[in-house]
């Protein structure tokens, strides 16, 4: 009963479980930034493509 007790009073576990918690937040904050800076930048270099080639068709 005592190691129960004394399992029950410590608080390293719950503290290791925050902060497992606070790096999955900030992973998936991560994670949808870059997916939507990678978005961004293939609408980007997709303009400069088309634009790219048109330019090529045009002087052609």
């Amino acid at each position: 009963m005592q190691q129960i007790r004394a399992f029950l009073k410590n608080s390293k576990g719950a503290t290791a479980i925050e902060y497992g918690l606070i790096a999955a937040l900030i992973a998936i904050a991560a994670i949808t930034a870059m997916s939507s800076l990678g978005n961004q930048l293939t609408s980007t270099f997709t303009k400069a493509q088309t634009k790219m080639a048109a330019g090529v068709t045009a002087a052609g």
